[in-house]
């Protein structure tokens, strides 16, 4: 017997989000990487191929978020989540006046320095946006486009998913700073949970979407940049099979049709597990 018939192999859809990215005192943070066999992945990837599971146990991550920058220091990767053997890599972060943005599932956004925003990872998200003009910080990648720049620095949209049998949009990139003194918006955390950036400290990614941070204000009079969204891994199994999870796994499940959907949303360590049987 197959996979159709409900007997191991059991096929198996997933989502794996990775944690945000911190933001820095300018560049948004971007979005954690997204992957997925059920519809598009991030970056402009088409679906990832078909997954069937064995029984037996695997190692299961939640990333979370990347911390934001404090009084111009540099913010923080987002963390990797993982499910089967299948990696998203954490978003990057925001750059700020005297610290770099960096790559990561989604890239930072440049800060307010004349600087390139920082690359994605391929078929997971976009690069962060570049500075061209120093009153302006960039905003970050998103999964489904990259981040703003100048006037319009914007976080990069995330991407939508029905996973769970619900749309749901995550990835999301942060919102870019503005340089002390220059009177303009702050850009907006793009679809999927990206934090808003705003004079008096930019905010935090949405938690369990992904989403890149918003930044703060630049140039001496630093606000602090918020901090990434935590990640998620969603994943489905015919209704036939067991999934047990070992004791650091915070997890919902749900019936959607002839399968269950598991939400993971926490694991309290990197050796998480999951046994499937």
């Amino acid at each position: 017997m197959s996979a159709f018939f409900g007997a191991p192999p059991y096929l198996c859809e997933y989502l794996v989000v990775a944690g945000g990215g911190g933001a820095g005192s300018g560049g948004g943070g971007g979005a954690g990487g997204y992957r997925t066999n059920a519809g598009a992945s991030g970056g402009g990837a088409s679906s990832e191929p078909t997954l069937s599971l064995s029984k037996g146990v695997y190692f299961l991550i939640v990333g979370a978020g990347g911390a934001g920058s404090s009084g111009g220091s540099q913010a923080s990767l987002g963390a990797d989540s993982s499910f089967a053997g299948i990696t998203s890599a954490g978003g990057g972060n925001g750059g700020g006046d005297s610290n770099n943005d960096r790559a990561g599932g989604s890239g930072g956004g440049a800060g307010t320095i004349v600087s390139a925003g920082s690359l994605g990872t391929a078929g997971q998200g976009y690069a962060g946006g570049d500075t061209s003009n120093q009153n302006y910080g960039a905003g970050g990648g998103g999964a489904s486009g990259s981040g703003g720049a100048g006037g319009a620095n914007d976080g990069g949209d995330g991407v939508s998913s029905s996973i769970t049998g619900s749309a749901v949009t995550y990835a999301g990139g942060g919102g870019g700073g503005l340089r002390q003194g220059v009177a303009d918006s702050y850009g907006s955390g793009g679809a999927g949970g990206g934090g808003d950036g705003a004079s008096g400290g930019g905010a935090n990614g949405t938690a369990n979407t992904g989403g890149g941070a918003g930044s703060g204000r630049g140039f001496n009079s630093f606000t602090s940049g918020g901090s990434g969204g935590s990640g998620v891994v969603i994943f489905s199994l015919p209704a036939q099979a067991v999934a047990t999870f070992s004791a650091g796994v915070t997890q919902t499940s749900a019936i959607a049709g002839d399968s269950r959907v598991y939400t993971v949303t926490a694991t309290s360590t990197t050796s998480e597990t999951v046994t499937i049987s």
